[in-house]
């Protein structure tokens, strides 16, 4: 049936809002509501006035640029590519016309749906909870264009196609590009339940499109937070405690105020501000400053003081995170028994880009931050309650981050609440750019936990496993933080258990018992959370009864994994693609060379690897990584290698050499010095195979880091003989096989 006339319009809001459905200036909004399950469209007589807070994410501008508006900071991780493949794909754009931008600050409308009522980025779950929300932004973007398409012709909407930024009626040969129609589309109701394209229709799902960011991050154009310049803005550094804990008794600034360029010297609850004209100026002014620190509240404790506690403590079962059958009488019956000890020391996230972020107050008494913000809701609301203001009156202005690994996820919004208290201190009168140098963060900052694990692991004469007894002593991240009520459950957090107490290994007795650390160091996620110790515990001791039962290890994995088949997937593959071939593979291929393999699931993501290793007396060398990954629909496959590339040159380094340590309470590694980085010549060959999927895409920016470890510790045994069962490994003393 012709369309006979022109489908009802509504007219724009009076104030053009992304809490209205934005339509002006000729462009094309395309809203929605957010929920847990597929955002669902809302229309009415006016839409002003409709009740449910819209989501805006696509703009058409009449030269043709779809927008798509990220709600999920891109901290190197290839996010905004990602998310703007979901939606240009079933909207039809032609890719040379897509940008992003980056949402503002509104959880109403850029919730995290897997997070709960806050915006934010973590966990992997930017694609996973963005999946059919963005779809349906798109396909309602390209029914609003066919139906003004359709009306225009007067041709039945069912003729129209689009494609490649086209909008298209074969029959007629008549078509327009997406810009001649966005500003007529604009008012026409949003479709409620648009259809979304079979997987067969897809054109840039699952295909290698360009990386958005790279011409501008190649060209130096990109806008990182330690580019920004505010007129009349001013520089701050602050002194803080060498121990964690301690506080400012007093301080002399009079050295530091005849510093050419330093503006003032203040008190904040962190420690002494030094404001100055540019950083290097603030620097020198610090330098100057004379503070004394009152320790009486501080970590003065060594690291090696607090693993001692922690190995009492392990005595001890602890609170139960998992529990089946009874271990312990399992064991006493095993034909034989393994006991080990595993540890894990504190870690840097060591982002290229340190911490810093700007904040000025505008003539109204609103405020305008600018940094990359990981947390929206939490960093708004902090900063706004430190400035007297309530949270809509602070605007968050994203940039692009040069990493975090969860350092800029902080539950306290810790630089940015300094931030805001260094600009309330000085009067407000000019922007303030509050800088960390990489001195501060690392020595001063968050870190992944400590971490001390206790295993008795038994088989029957089978090579059967018959139980499992395992006790972790370690700090939580989530206790005392604002997500505690949410995550921490009978005195465990989940993050800190995570990889371990919900293993998919069939043990038939098993018992994982919790003690939470109580040092005075702060912590937090580290990529990949707990899954980066607990996925080690588990590959490793796994492989170790494997070959006490004389059997292969991928063949033991598999007789454990029968209920997990995406996990027994991603194992056979890598497997095969490494030209695993069984049983032989228990034996060194070479003096002082090995294979060794691992698989876990993290964050809804499968990935196993197998990694091909030289290991003598002198150090390890990785020389090849196999990696198989299951991640769902491969939204962008070039971004899923890069991410599992990226893992590995991240977490080598941590399975090397790099640990944060305490002597007295104060941390002796302060800059890549000391905590030295992946060096590219160290990097191995890195294959990475992915499984072909209709499943919801999972993310793949933490999955690749906890497999990494357990497999390279278990090609070093296959090599020497030796297990090693402390991170970083340490091969002195130790000859090749």
């Amino acid at each position: 049936m012709l369309n006979a006339r022109r489908p009802n319009r509504v007219p724009p809001p009076a104030r053009t809002s992304r809490r209205g459905f934005l339509a002006g200036a000729g462009a094309i909004v395309v809203a929605f509501r957010l929920d847990a399950k597929p955002a669902r469209a809302a229309a009415g007589p006016d839409l002003a006035s409709v009740k449910a807070q819209p989501n805006a994410f696509v703009r058409i501008a009449p030269d043709d640029t779809v927008t798509v508006v990220i709600k999920h900071l891109d901290m190197g991780q290839g996010n905004t590519t990602g998310l703007a493949t979901i939606l240009a794909d079933e909207l039809g754009a032609d890719w040379k016309t897509v940008r992003t931008e980056f949402a503002p600050a509104d959880a109403t409308l850029y919730n995290n749906s897997l997070m709960g009522p806050i915006q934010g980025t973590g966990g992997s779950t930017a694609v996973a909870n963005s999946w059919f929300q963005l779809r349906k932004a798109g396909a309602a973007a390209r029914e609003m264009l066919m139906a003004e398409a359709a009306f225009r012709w007067k041709v039945p909407v069912a003729e129209i196609t689009v494609a490649d930024g086209v909008v298209r009626h074969a029959a007629s040969g008549r078509q327009a590009r997406f810009g001649e129609l966005a500003a007529s589309a604009a008012s026409l109701p949003v479709p409620s339940e648009p259809r979304l394209k079979d997987p067969s229709e897809w054109k840039l799902i699952g295909t290698k499109v360009p990386r958005l960011d790279s011409v501008a991050k190649t060209n130096g154009s990109a806008i990182y937070s330690l580019d920004i310049r505010r007129p009349n803005q001013v520089t701050a550094v602050v002194a803080r405690a060498p121990r964690f804990g301690a506080t400012v008794k007093t301080f002399d600034a009079a050295a530091a105020r005849k510093v050419a360029g330093v503006l003032d010297v203040v008190q904040v609850p962190t420690g002494v501000a030094v404001i100055a004209r540019d950083t290097w100026a603030a620097m020198k002014g610090r330098e100057a400053l004379t503070v004394t620190w009152d320790d009486s509240a501080a970590e003065t404790r060594s690291s090696d003081a607090i693993l001692a506690e922690y190995r009492e403590r392990a005595k001890a079962p602890g609170l139960t995170a998992s529990e089946r059958g009874d271990p312990q009488a399992a064991l006493k019956g095993a034909a034989k028994v393994i006991e080990a000890e595993f540890t894990f020391p504190y870690l840097a996230h060591a982002a290229m880009e340190p911490l810093n972020a700007t904040i000025e107050r505008a003539a109204d008494g609103s405020y305008d931050v600018y940094a990359g913000f990981q947390f929206q809701t939490v960093e708004q609301a902090t900063m706004a309650a430190i400035l007297g203001v309530t949270p809509d009156r602070v605007r968050l202005h994203s940039n692009w981050a040069g990493g975090s690994f969860g350092r800029r996820a902080t539950p306290t919004a810790d630089y940015l609440a300094e931030a805001a208290t260094v600009l309330k201190a000085s009067g407000e009168k000019v922007p303030v750019h509050l800088v960390w140098t990489r001195e501060d963060d690392m020595a001063g900052g968050y870190y992944r936990p400590t971490v001390l694990h206790k295993v008795r692991a038994g088989i029957d004469a089978k090579g059967a496993v018959v139980g499992w007894d395992h006790v972790m002593v370690g700090k939580s991240i989530m206790i005392g933080s604002p997500f505690e009520a949410m995550i921490v459950k009978n005195g465990i957090d989940s993050t800190t258990v995570e990889g371990a107490s919900d293993t998919p290994y069939a043990l038939p007795a098993y018992r994982f018992g919790v003690h939470n650390g109580r040092e005075g160091v702060p912590v937090l996620w580290w990529r990949s959370v707990g899954h980066t110790h607990t996925a080690h515990v588990m590959e490793v001791m796994i492989d170790e009864l494997a070959h006490a039962a004389d059997v292969d290890p991928v063949a033991y994995r598999l007789s454990l994994l029968a209920q997990a088949p995406r996990l027994s997937g991603v194992l056979k593959l890598a497997a095969d693609k490494a030209g695993w071939t069984g049983k032989p593979q228990n034996k060194p291929q070479e003096k002082g060379r090995g294979l060794g393999v691992a698989v876990h699931e993290s964050f809804g993501s499968y990935v196993a690897m197998v990694a091909d290793v030289s290991a003598q007396e002198a150090g390890i060398r990785v020389n090849r990584i196999v990696a198989a990954v299951d991640v769902g629909v491969p939204v962008n496959p070039d971004v899923i290698r890069a991410q599992v590339e990226g893992a590995v040159g991240f977490a080598l380094s941590a399975v090397l050499r790099n640990r944060i340590t305490l002597k007295d309470g104060q941390v002796q590694e302060h800059n890549f010095d000391a905590y030295e980085p992946t060096r590219m010549s160290e990097m191995p060959k890195v294959e990475v195979h992915i499984v072909p999927s209709q499943a919801a895409p999972t993310g793949i920016g933490e999955p690749g880091v906890p497999v990494l470890a357990p497999a390279i510790a278990n090609a070093v045994f296959s090599a020497t003989g030796r297990r090693l069962r402390a991170l970083p490994l340490d091969l002195s003393g130790v000859k090749g096989a």
